[in-house]
């Protein structure tokens, strides 16, 4: 069995996965919000409960690799793998398991792991040219091409992010949840559904048109492959994606872990 780690800005993700079984071999997840300072032990005792409790015997961990884009927060799960697995964590990017693949931009070392993993996973699960939209922390769009080569993006805030700001730059406006409207209509005729408005059907408006810019730039016919917490959220009142890999960061470690032990 294989501990997948990813350590984004929001939250650390854990997964079990059991080894050369592809996309099928995720058998459990866990996240829990990231801090920085939160410790191995702290990361074991909440970590050996949800196994436990899940039915998954601790001892049947053999490696554990990890992603991350919080480099705080990496020391303590190096110590979490070495200290309570008994194995050395192997690093995604980093020797032994480099990122195997061409980064076709002017800085490649200031690409995300969790962008690089994601590049990986998508060309290995899905031929030909790729857009991979990540809803994290911040919403990703990524380029790659039929060689599996990543070739740019864009960042944009993600969703609770522009919420945030909006609440917190705006005395009189309330927190909302973020959900999908009751219905499509784009006019509100109050302060909340105009906020409701705003939010998702502005997300989307963004999405379909960032995605129609890149596959203009493109050129090719394109996949759209979306990931990250919030893609369900917008699955039902578009059709810009093609398909939804919810694990696509986690699946891409297992295929690194599985490339590096071949």
């Amino acid at each position: 069995m294989l501990l997948a780690i990813d350590a984004g800005n929001t939250n650390v993700v854990f997964a079990l996965v059991r080894q050369n079984e592809g996309r099928g071999g995720i058998v459990a997840r866990w996240r829990i919000a990231t801090d920085p300072r939160r410790t191995a032990d702290e990361y074991a005792v909440w970590l050996s409960q949800l196994m436990q409790l899940g039915g998954h015997d601790r001892t049947a961990v053999e490696g554990v690799i990890v992603a991350t884009v919080v480099p705080r927060a990496l020391h303590n799960l190096q110590v979490l793998a070495s200290k309570y697995f008994s194995t050395e964590a192997l690093i995604a990017g980093h020797a032994p398991v480099e990122w195997g693949i061409a980064i076709d931009v002017d800085e490649p070392a200031s690409l995300g792991a969790d962008r690089a993993v994601n590049t990986i996973a998508a060309h290995a699960l899905h031929p030909g040219d790729l857009i991979v939209i990540d809803f994290g922390t911040a919403t990703t769009f990524d380029v790659v091409d039929y060689s599996g080569a990543y070739k740019g993006g864009i960042i944009a805030p993600g969703i609770n992010l522009s919420l945030d700001a909006l609440v917190t730059a705006a005395a009189k406006l309330p927190r909302i949840a973020i959900e999908a409207p009751m219905d499509t209509s784009v006019i509100g005729l109050n302060t909340v559904s105009q906020m409701h408005i705003g939010i998702y059907w502005g997300y989307v408006a963004m999405i379909e048109g960032l995605v129609a810019r890149m596959k203009r730039e493109i050129g090719r016919p394109v996949k759209v492959v979306a990931t990250g917490g919030l893609a369900t959220l917008f699955e039902k009142q578009t059709d810009v994606f093609d398909v939804i890999e919810a694990d696509l960061t986690i699946q891409g470690l297992a295929m690194m872990w599985d490339r590096h032990h071949i």
